[in-house]
């Protein structure tokens, strides 16, 4: 049906095609957010605003999954799994420049890092919560914790992600109503932007804008929507339906003004996930399922190269993020005997590279940080469960926590070697582990 209205509307006007997704349907306040093998928002899992949370169910058996035994493929070049992770010290491979312990958010909204700006302050959030129906920010020194509150934005209930945080502005993504809120460090002033023609006020959809180099936002329309196999997905070893190679998704890339809401620009390109690397864009044929090609483009000179990710037969593309002359591409690649997944952070290069590959049993989220020199990512099984990261001048892989936090409190870009992570805490949790979640800000220590 999505398709069908842009059809119409592209035969009835020129005006851009409406997005009809409704991001605030998956990212209700309040809930948590289980993980799914085909991703429902972009990120590679790692969407968040308010209590919404990345949770997965427990798992009784506490070993690490045997990969081999299952019979699951190698991915192309270097491979590495969560076992050879060794613990990362504190002071010597990171350090906490601060943190913050929600206690217990099943009971209600929370606190929140919601980004670092490019000079160092912590975009703080509070709420919204009981008795508290708009969200209160601050930018908070992490060294002091002093916080200095925002002048109220009014918003409700809506969900958030923050676009951009710099030392002028700061943008912030009203994901169930497709506005962007800049807030003017100079003037202290809140200004609001929508663009009805690209919208119709329903929201961003599946997948998330992005602030490019010449400080456009830039938005995906669904384009085209992978289809079910008639009969449906096979059942997997562990009774759940196994789309793994499953027909990917494309989109229209389109891009609009921070300032003006008639400001709307068809880019004329058709993507899967797309992310710049300095003056570059860099894409994939399709997302969601199977990925397709690489594509990467130089702003500057509209020189275009294409490669194949070498990506495995049955792999979804979940997750793409590109920094520093690497792109990370999280994937889903099937479930094999005895209820293990084939799951990958897979590194290339954006000449094709092959890097690394991470590849375990419910690894999720790879993302590039210190301007692309280290990856981050998470893992869902109790025997490996935590937070990573991946070292790539040494080939180091350092295992940060022993648990992972099924509420995602921490999210947003950060500057420098900085970034953000999170681990469980408050009481223990039927099912889910933990009632709460301490979010780490940390630095990278070369």
């Amino acid at each position: 049906m999505v398709n069908e209205l842009r059809e119409l509307l592209r035969e009835a006007s020129a005006r851009p095609p409406q997005d009809r997704g409704d991001l605030a349907a998956v990212l209700g306040t309040g809930r948590r957010r289980v993980r799914r093998r085909r991703a429902g928002v972009a990120g590679a899992g790692a969407l968040t605003a308010g209590v919404v949370a990345v949770a997965s169910v427990t798992w009784i058996d506490p070993a690490p999954r045997d990969l081999e035994s299952a019979e699951i493929p190698r991915p192309a070049g270097p491979t590495i799994r969560l076992t050879e992770a060794r613990p990362a010290v504190e002071g010597t491979d990171y350090r906490d420049l601060t943190t913050y312990t929600n206690e217990d958010l099943d009971t209600d909204n929370g606190q929140y890092f919601d980004g670092v700006t490019d000079d160092g302050l912590v975009l703080f959030r509070d709420g919204p919560r009981s008795g508290q129906l708009n969200p209160r920010f601050a930018l908070m020194d992490p060294a002091t914790r002093r916080k200095e509150w925002l002048p109220r934005l009014a918003v409700g209930q809506s969900q958030f992600w923050s676009a951009e945080l710099s030392e002028d502005r700061l943008v912030l993504l009203t994901l169930d109503t497709a506005a962007a809120h800049v807030f003017d460090r100079d003037t202290r002033q809140w200004s609001s932007t929508s663009w009805p023609s690209l919208s119709g006020g329903r929201g961003w959809g599946v997948r998330l804008p992005s602030v490019g180099p010449d400080g456009r936002l830039y938005v995906l329309v669904p384009a085209t929507q992978g289809r079910i196999p008639e009969g449906g997905w096979p059942m997997g070893s562990d009774g759940e339906a196994d789309d793994a190679d499953a027909e990917g998704d494309t989109f229209d890339l389109w891009s609009v003004s921070l300032t003006d809401g008639s400001d709307v620009r068809d880019e004329g390109l058709q993507v899967g996930a797309f992310g710049f690397d300095g003056d570059s864009l860099v894409w994939t044929d399709s997302s969601n399922g199977a990925a397709g090609l690489v594509h990467v483009r130089d702003l500057a000179t509209g020189e275009e190269t294409s490669f194949d990710p070498q990506l495995g037969e049955r792999c979804n593309l979940l997750g793409f993020d590109v920094a520093g002359g690497r792109i990370a591409l999280s994937q889903y690649c099937g479930t094999y005997g005895e209820g293990v997944r084939d799951d990958r952070v897979q590194v290339v290069t954006t000449e094709g590279e092959q890097v690394v590959t991470v590849q375990d049993s419910g690894v999720d989220g790879g993302d590039l940080v210190a301007d692309g020199d280290f990856l981050t990512l998470t893992a869902h099984d109790p025997a490996t469960g935590g937070t990573y990261v991946y070292d790539f001048e040494d080939g180091r892989l350092m295992r940060l926590s022993e648990a992972h936090s099924p509420w995602a409190v921490g999210q947003g870009p950060t500057p420098g070697d900085q970034f953000l992570w999170s681990e469980p805490a408050g009481r223990k949790v039927a099912m889910f582990g933990r009632s709460g979640a301490e979010v780490h800000l940390s630095e990278i220590v070369r």
